[in-house]
């Protein structure tokens, strides 16, 4: 057997195990010698590639990148985006019907009135609390939406209704789905990032951000809260510069030789190309998520000069950032419940507020100033409300609702205003209901996708992100 037939017969475990028991540069020298005299490559037979080129939507679109804040636990749309003066009126009396609880054992049937005040800001008087006052100064450039429904009261599964089309684990999250069909305007980022608060993941943790069956180049890529932003991502010293480079150009060619012998193999072709954009990232995602270039008025309006805000306000404006960079989808989460006030939301939903307020609103006036909320959807809002009842005398808080909440959206072809309503409690949604799969059916319609023509065969059947919903597009949510 020749030594360039061992070689190629070798796989590239046992290349990387050989290559640091031996004489490193010296066999380094030899393989490229060889790789240099080897017969040319054949043509792949039949092959199906996955990759993050930039591709071009089948419809007509007006969104290009899409920016989620993700609150998770549920915001009380009682007490932010919806008021209801009723509850006021009847403040801690019987509720006069019935209450879908989800923590039964300290559920109360006595209203509870909101504490904080509303008024109404721009043209179509949206109504926002006191405690958003960074929010009410962009009102005229979102769209609240108030009839958001998955009727799944459990926070993972509501979680994944919201995120991945189902409440099942397991599915593709909206971020692989988005990335799957129209790749990234930039080839030395990821097309999928997920931004995680330093205080913990979310509910379901990694799954928010998971492929499913989509193959693993569409999974999200974690940018931390602090630094390192993204592990593992820069090599030690003694492997740096060119000997890394000449490592990683022998490794491309055993790579690819390996493709060409194993045609059709998506999730190796996934794996090569994740290795080969964790090269490119080295040079890029520093600069990237580098807020020193930032000016000190940027700083300021995100609120990274504030210790409440700093945290979050610098993940927004990396957020802005890398999709000023061509990533396609950018989703921050809030640790594990920070909104899931069940108690002591009085003090609770304050502190909520103050943490992100500020720099969600940012985030929508920079990109607007910057030429980019027309093309850039902005979401806030996490996967359930709270009930019109008080849950926990002793420490007065509200249980889960999903029959009826709120969140907001600006940008990317999304109207302004408000869209929706709840009952006069705003226990159920009872007009212009927007499910799931609707909400999910016209954001990819806003990125000119048709949502049960975008498919992926798996176990013989093909895939959507609706699932045999009977979705639709909602012309009331588009400008």
């Amino acid at each position: 057997m020749t030594s360039q037939d061992s070689i190629e017969r070798s796989t590239r475990r046992h290349f990387l195990a050989e290559s640091a028991m031996r004489s490193g540069p010296a066999l380094l020298a030899c393989l490229i010698a060889q790789r240099a005299q080897a017969e040319p490559k054949k043509p792949p037979i039949g092959r199906v590639g996955f990759d993050l080129k930039a591709k071009y939507p089948p419809l007509r679109a007006s969104a290009t990148a899409m920016i989620s804040l993700f609150m998770q636990g549920g915001p009380s749309q009682v007490d932010l985006l919806d008021p209801k003066p009723l509850l006021n009126k009847l403040h801690l009396q019987k509720f006069p019907g019935k209450i879908k609880y989800d923590n039964a054992a300290e559920a109360s049937s006595k209203v509870f009135g909101s504490p904080w005040k509303f008024k109404q800001y721009g043209e179509h008087g949206t109504d926002v609390s006191e405690l958003l006052p960074h929010f009410a100064t962009i009102a005229d450039e979102a769209l609240v939406i108030r009839s958001m429904h998955t009727g799944v009261n459990n926070h993972g599964q509501s979680i994944h209704a919201m995120n991945s089309g189902r409440t099942q684990k397991g599915r593709p999250a909206l971020g692989s789905w988005l990335t799957y069909a129209l790749g990234a305007e930039s080839e030395s980022l990821p097309a999928y990032i997920a931004m995680t608060d330093p205080k913990g993941l979310p509910v379901e943790g990694v799954l928010n951000w998971s492929n499913g069956w989509l193959p693993s180049l569409y999974q999200g890529t974690v940018i931390r809260s602090v630094e390192p932003r993204i592990l593992n991502l820069q090599p030690p010293p003694e492997l740096s510069g060119e000997i890394q480079a000449n490592y990683l150009e022998m490794l491309a060619g055993l790579n690819r030789r390996h493709a060409e012998k194993h045609p059709g193999e998506h999730e190796l072709q996934a794996r090569i190309a994740n290795f080969e954009l964790a090269e490119r990232m080295q040079f890029s995602a520093e600069e990237a998520t580098d807020l020193s270039r930032e000016s000190r008025a940027t700083h300021r309006m995100y609120g990274i000069d504030q210790p409440e805000t700093k945290e979050f306000g610098e993940r927004c404006l990396i957020a802005r950032r890398l999709i000023e960079r061509g990533v396609r989808f950018v989703q921050l989460f809030t640790k594990n419940q920070y909104w899931d006030h069940h108690g002591g939301i009085v003090k609770s939903l304050p502190v909520a507020c103050r943490k992100v307020d500020q720099p969600a609103a940012a985030l929508v006036k920079d990109l607007k100033q910057r030429g980019m909320l027309d093309s850039t959807v902005v979401h806030w809002g996490g996967e359930m409300g709270r009930l019109p009842v008080i849950q926990n005398e002793a420490n007065i808080g509200r249980d889960h609702n999903t029959d009826g909440f709120s969140m907001w959206v600006a940008g990317g072809g999304f109207r302004s205003g408000i869209y929706g309503q709840t009952d006069e409690f705003g226990h159920h949604a009872v007009e212009d209901v927007v499910n799931h799969f609707d909400y999910h059916a016209t954001l990819l319609r806003l990125f000119g996708i048709d949502a049960e023509q975008l498919t992926f065969a798996q176990n013989g059947r093909e895939q959507t992100l609706i699932d045999g919903q009977p979705a639709k597009v909602i012309p009331g949510l588009l400008a």
